[in-house]
């Protein structure tokens, strides 16, 4: 089990504990109140059981099977690949090759994909990388105590990354963005 499955099932044990429900009474209790998207369940979580935003948005993500891990499960990386960078966002397919040409020579990580993004791990999460819009690409760092600035935009604490880097075209991947990703290798040992 990875480090991020294990923080995803430390969260599904703490609500369990903060709900005094199981698993299978959190997705009857679901399932009984006959909504089906998922901001919606989120929502009456949040109002019916106290939860905040982050676990509420996770037990949905569990109970529905629908977070990016489940999305991309029993698929190569080149195939989810190929499916995140289609139509509208193929044109930002170079950027993706341009950064794993650099980060391929930094050592060994795992490469997990994700419905439309890979998570690069150690042994924890490093960097996310993928389109965001079809215009935008964008690269979550997990690294302390980078200087944040106008490319480099600090995320609030909680978020899936520390920072965000957003980029257009494969000519702004150079060294500054190769070092930060580089620092939160480095740290994800």
């Amino acid at each position: 089990m990875s480090s991020l499955d294990k923080a995803v099932q430390t969260q599904i044990d703490n609500i369990q504990k903060k709900t005094g429900m199981s698993l299978a009474e959190l997705s009857a209790f679901i399932k009984k109140s006959g909504l089906s998207k998922h901001g919606e369940i989120r929502d009456m979580l949040k109002q019916k059981l106290g939860l905040g935003h982050g676990d509420a948005n996770t037990l949905v993500h569990v109970i529905l099977k629908s977070d990016g891990a489940s999305a991309a499960e029993g698929k190569s990386v080149g195939s989810v690949l190929d499916e995140i960078y289609t139509g509208a966002k193929a044109a930002q397919r170079p950027i993706h090759e341009a950064l794993m040409k650099h980060i391929d020579t930094f050592g060994e990580f795992e490469i997990a994909p994700k419905k439309g993004y890979v998570s690069l791990r150690r042994k924890k999460q490093f960097a996310m990388i993928g389109p965001k819009t079809n215009t935008r690409f964008e690269v979550g760092i997990n690294a302390k105590d980078l200087k944040k600035g106008p490319r480099l935009v600090e995320q609030p604490k909680g978020s899936m990354c520390n920072y965000i880097v957003a980029l257009t075209d494969a000519n702004e991947v150079d060294a500054e963005l190769i070092a930060w990703i580089r620092s939160a290798y480095e740290g994800a040992e």
